[in-house]
């Protein structure tokens, strides 16, 4: 499972540890994350990521 980095702030989507504060639980592949997902600590939406 690949890996996703927010452009704006640089917090970096691992899968393997998904993202338990926010509802994702551990290997949760990126493409799989709810749509109303946003990045924990900027709050950029999920099109503001890229693979890493």
């Amino acid at each position: 499972m690949d890996s996703y980095v927010c452009e704006p702030c640089g917090y970096v989507y691992d899968p393997a540890e998904g993202d338990p504060d926010n509802g994702v639980e551990p290997g949760t592949p990126f493409e799989e994350l709810p749509e109303d997902w946003v990045c924990p600590v900027c709050g950029a939406t999920q099109d503001m990521f890229v693979k890493e």
